[in-house]
């Protein structure tokens, strides 16, 4: 019966990005915000409309879920507690894609890639970082499992992660010292041009690819990178791999909309990085005492939602006395 909760889940997703990329994006063209926020929302509403499945389903055991690992739901299995866990992976971990977002703003720049080809490569970019996160949320899952201990490794290396966020030098993204742009040439020729929202190409006759692939593969790699950041976190909720993984494709599924609606006013979100670090260092810190001090979920949902409230209303403070001061 479980294999037919994450058959059933598997085909929802199919179906929402069939119809996101079928329906809603059927021509390519320029997202505009208004559309964006409508997409935003409609994404953030299938999210929290998923916890209410996720509240029925181990309340009542559906699927066999809860059954299966009843040493991960806090309460003997409550529904209530399941749906909290939810939410907090999800608010986690659409909370630290926000940094991604930043990469790929970096990345379109850079290839100057026009916004009506923007959403495609989000597209398939999303559809391989399911495959990828889905293969690291059962292989982690299998780590935690089988290696209790393994939760503090996490816990150092979500901290490490916060240092460096925190106190890195943010470099300019630089295509020759690029690894993966780098392997990609020495398999084929990369076109200098743009082909359209192509992928392949042909120059002189040789087949090559288009810098849209190019971007596509870094935006890939660089989720992964991501990804060992915020699913360990989300471990940090819970060991249970169903809802550490839909929480995270509920938050990877709407960072195309996102992205829309953040790319031109992320240098206004100033105090945003300050929030992150202090998130990752929470949760770090939260894994590293986890034997010692114990953090309820919705004390740490409570907590999160804290912490990135304040960083964004700083922000908005911070932007609004700036252009003030512009005014004046």
């Amino acid at each position: 019966m479980t294999i037919l909760a994450w058959i059933i889940f598997l085909l929802i997703v199919v179906a929402l990005l069939a119809l996101d990329l079928g329906v809603f994006n059927k021509n390519p063209h320029e997202i505009s915000t208004s559309e964006a926020l409508k997409m935003t929302a409609l994404w953030v509403g299938c999210a929290l409309l998923f916890s209410v499945a996720i509240f029925f389903t181990y309340q009542y055991d559906w699927f066999s879920l809860r059954s299966s690992s009843p040493d991960v739901i806090i309460h003997n299995g409550d529904g209530v507690d399941a749906g909290l866990q939810y939410l907090t992976g999800w608010l986690i971990e659409k909370s630290l894609s926000l940094d991604n977002i930043f990469v790929m703003v970096m990345l379109f720049t850079y290839f100057k890639v026009p916004a009506k080809y923007q959403h495609e490569v989000l597209f398939w970019g999303i559809l391989g970082a399911l495959v990828f996160r889905g293969v690291m949320i059962v292989l982690g899952a299998a780590l935690v499992n089988k290696f209790s201990w393994i939760m503090y490794v996490f816990g150092v290396l979500l901290i490490i992660s916060a240092l460096k966020m925190m106190f890195g030098k943010d470099d300019e993204f630089d295509a020759d010292k690029s690894t993966i742009i780098k392997i990609i040439r020495k398999i084929y020729p990369v076109s200098s041009t743009l082909e359209g929202d192509k992928f392949f190409t042909h120059i002189d006759g040789i087949r090559a690819v288009t810098p849209l692939f190019v971007v596509l593969m870094v935006i890939e790699t660089t989720d992964v990178m991501f990804a060992v950041d915020s699913i360990p976190a989300v471990f940090s909720v819970t060991t249970d791999s169903f809802i550490v993984f839909t929480s995270n494709i509920f938050a990877i599924l709407g960072l195309r909309s996102l992205y829309f609606v953040l790319a031109s006013i992320m240098n206004k979100f100033e105090y945003l990085k300050v929030s992150l670090f202090i998130l990752l260092l929470f949760i770090g810190v939260k894994m590293l005492l986890m034997d010692v001090v114990h953090i309820s979920i919705g004390m740490s949902l409570s907590i999160i939602a804290l912490i990135l409230g304040v960083g964004i209303l700083a922000s908005y403070i911070h932007s609004r006395r700036i252009a003030k001061d512009d005014n004046e």
